[in-house]
């Protein structure tokens, strides 16, 4: 018997991945923020998605991760002000950081932003999308995340519990978060297993719909 090939078919490759950083200005002074887009231009992807650093660092922690994020959807992580190479703010705290982030996405023009969180920066998450929810679609929080919060989020939010933190499966009232335990990565999670991180934010952001 004589059996056909198949006919084989290209598969089409994902566009490249551009990167950059620039400067925005804010209320605090002039934003540094590093951007990894689509390669088509990264105007009909998802929703845009904004990275916030802890407090002891700044965007450089996420150089890794934006290129794995970016395939679909424009990605900024700026220096929040008083880190990096931002300016400082005349008072530093959550406050200041929420203001910068509402600054650059209104700079940029956006009317909806999802946020991505690291130990500290899920606070500065967390804060801007309850000052701000018709702003924030949705939240991914690394580690640190104000857990008693986090009922009156609006939002859909996904919680990655790491490292020690990793023993809650759920928040009380808070019926949009959705916690995964990950007691295998701690600190490194963004060094040690940046792919796996970017396959499951991109997972969870791809389930919430978009603004109509």
């Amino acid at each position: 018997m004589r059996i056909a090939k198949s006919a084989t078919r290209s598969v089409p490759q994902p566009a490249r991945v551009r990167s950059r950083r620039a400067y925005f200005d804010c209320k605090s002074g002039q934003l540094h923020v590093r951007t990894a887009f689509p390669g088509t231009g990264g105007f009909d992807e998802q929703t845009t998605l904004i990275c916030l650093h802890p407090t002891q660092g700044s965007s450089r922690v996420f150089a890794r991760l934006l290129p794995l994020l970016a395939a679909d959807r424009s990605v900024y992580a700026p220096d929040l002000p008083g880190h990096g190479e931002s300016d400082p703010p005349a008072a530093a705290g959550i406050d200041a950081s929420a203001g910068a982030v509402v600054d650059l996405a209104a700079d940029l023009r956006l009317r909806q932003i999802d946020l991505l969180g690291l130990q500290d920066g899920s606070a500065v998450a967390v804060a801007l999308a309850l000052a701000h929810p018709e702003l924030v679609r949705a939240l991914v929080l690394l580690g640190g995340a104000p857990l008693e919060r986090l009922a009156r989020l609006q939002q859909p939010c996904l919680v990655l519990r790491i490292g020690a933190e990793a023993a809650v499966h759920a928040v009380p009232g808070a019926a949009r978060v959705q916690v995964v335990n990950a007691p295998e990565y701690a600190a490194d999670l963004l060094d040690a297993a940046p792919q796996t991180l970017a396959t499951q934010a991109a997972s969870f952001l791809a389930r919430v719909p978009r603004a109509g």
